[in-house]
């Protein structure tokens, strides 16, 4: 019996290491694209940017031999494609106020240890910026003349008046937005607590709202057991950036809920989802379940350990 075992051990590890290495000869190499446009400013800061931000942010990315070893190369790969949409250094706009917007972008992710990612650091630690080279980003990022910067009075005055309009929304309908699952639109999270604020580089700016019933369970860090009646609402606008890279809200786009109720919405966690677009509050979907297949999927994937709640810290303390 003993023997047997013993070789049934091995039979599954020897398959396992043939499966490994089929992967490693059938996977792609991550492809590195033509380079367009190149950076073309200070030289000391240009070579932080390749050092630190090359190998996921351009067309010449150098992976060490562990980053080409399935599934960390999947891995690797994802990151890459993710990385050069966000900025790519080998695809860079050279027009005065698109590249002094990046370079604001990129001052306030390093100067916020945001950039380089932590965990990419681990393993890559020659990428670090120090707080010197930080400090000389900085110098040269707030000593660009201001005629370089698109003016925003107008965009400023657009993103005032988007506001005003979207603070005073429901009194401006005739009737009141509904989901194709039955959830009503309703303007009352407007007067509930922040969960957080989060942007998405280059274009959104999300707040997130939670009733009393979601905040007492997150104050107690009930993730598993979310009670129903629990509601969270998005309010999600475009990025306006003014000269100095503060980023504030701009063009309304729309409203998202998320209502807990674990018998009615079953196929989806037990969460209901609700879409209202532009200041008409135009609601998503055309059937009942639309959330199954366009919902559910990304928040099982990435926010299950929050209890399917996206931007909403582990622990959160509210001054009673």
């Amino acid at each position: 019996m003993k023997k047997r075992t013993i070789k049934i051990v091995l039979i599954a590890l020897t398959g396992i290491i043939i499966l490994f290495l089929i992967l490693q000869f059938a996977d792609k190499p991550l492809e590195n694209r033509p380079v367009i446009s190149e950076v073309n400013i200070n030289p000391e800061i240009n070579a932080v940017f390749q050092r630190a931000c090359y190998n996921c942010h351009s067309n010449e990315v150098s992976l060490k031999w562990f980053d080409k070893v399935v599934p960390i190369s999947w891995i690797v790969k994802r990151d890459v494609s993710y990385a050069r949409e966000v900025m790519n250094f080998s695809e860079w706009d050279s027009t005065p106020a698109a590249e002094n917007g990046k370079l604001w972008a990129i001052l306030n992710m390093v100067k916020s240890y945001k950039m380089p990612l932590e965990n990419y650091l681990t393993v890559h630690p020659e990428a670090n910026v120090t707080d010197q080279e930080i400090a000389l980003i900085e110098g040269y990022v707030r000593a660009l003349p201001d005629e370089n910067f698109a003016k925003d009075t107008l965009r400023k005055k657009i993103s005032d008046d988007e506001f005003k309009l979207w603070r005073n929304i429901e009194h401006h309908m005739d009737s009141v937005p509904l989901s194709p699952n039955g959830i009503k639109y309703s303007d009352d999270f407007k007067n509930w607590k922040v969960l957080s604020l989060n942007t998405l580089y280059g274009e959104t700016m999300r707040v997130t709202y939670g009733n009393d019933i979601l905040v007492k369970a997150i104050e107690s860090e009930q993730f598993n057991s979310i009670p129903d009646g629990a509601i969270a609402v998005k309010a999600v606008w475009e990025q306006t950036q003014n000269k100095y890279g503060e980023i504030t809200p701009g063009k309304f786009i729309n409203v998202q809920f998320m209502v807990k109720d674990a018998k009615k919405h079953k196929d989806t966690e037990g969460w209901g989802f609700a879409k209202f677009s532009t200041q008409n509050l135009i609601p998503y979907g055309k059937t009942p379940d639309f959330a199954v297949n366009a919902c559910i999927s990304c928040h099982r994937l990435k926010a299950k350990e929050t209890g399917y709640l996206f931007n909403v810290p582990d622990k959160i303390t509210f001054k009673k």
